[in-house]
């Protein structure tokens, strides 16, 4: 694990003045192939507005954005935390867009922005957390490594970019208090 790598949680207004290089990153994944919501080709435009939103979102307080950055300071990973639930679920957060710049990927951002979302959640008195991902794909092997629960797999839940159907898998993990 790479430990010039930094995971912090950034603020609506820094989540606001970040947008560009969160949109780099969301941009790159896309380009990659990564089912985050998007579809090809990505503008730049959707991809700032898709972050204008989240800051939003975090400042209102519905959602803990983190950002891992690198020994030069450039956000090269983010991971968000949904943390407004429904009523019959105040213990609960959905974890999403964990994502990781290509150029940064087997540098155990990841798993640093794992831990990091976690102990956010715990923080937040969150007790269970839920996440998808694309089934066969890379992240499921992080989500394994960092003790994440397999509940099942929806054939063709969502489109690749390029339109391909894909299978998505989903997880829970069960936190304990340190």
């Amino acid at each position: 694990m790479n430990e010039a790598i930094k995971v912090h949680s950034l603020t609506g207004e820094q989540a606001q003045s970040c947008a560009p290089a969160l949109a780099d990153v969301l941009i790159d994944c896309v380009e990659g192939g990564a089912s985050v919501s998007f579809m090809l080709p990505i503008s730049r435009e959707t991809a700032l507005a898709f972050w204008r939103g989240v800051a939003q979102d975090v400042a209102r307080g519905e959602r803990i954005l983190l950002a891992a950055e690198d020994a030069q300071q450039r956000i090269v990973g983010t991971a968000q935390l949904v943390t407004a639930q429904p009523e019959n679920q105040p213990h609960r957060a959905d974890v999403a867009k964990v994502l990781v710049h290509r150029a940064a990927r087997g540098r155990g951002v990841g798993l640093r922005l794992m831990q990091a979302i976690e102990e956010a959640a715990r923080e937040a008195g969150k007790s269970v957390l839920v996440l998808d991902t694309v089934t066969g794909g890379a992240a499921e092997r992080l989500y394994a490594r960092a003790g994440w629960e397999r509940v099942g797999t929806v054939p063709n839940y969502a489109l690749m970019p390029d339109g391909a159907f894909c299978g998505t898998t989903f997880y829970h993990k069960q936190l304990v208090s340190n």
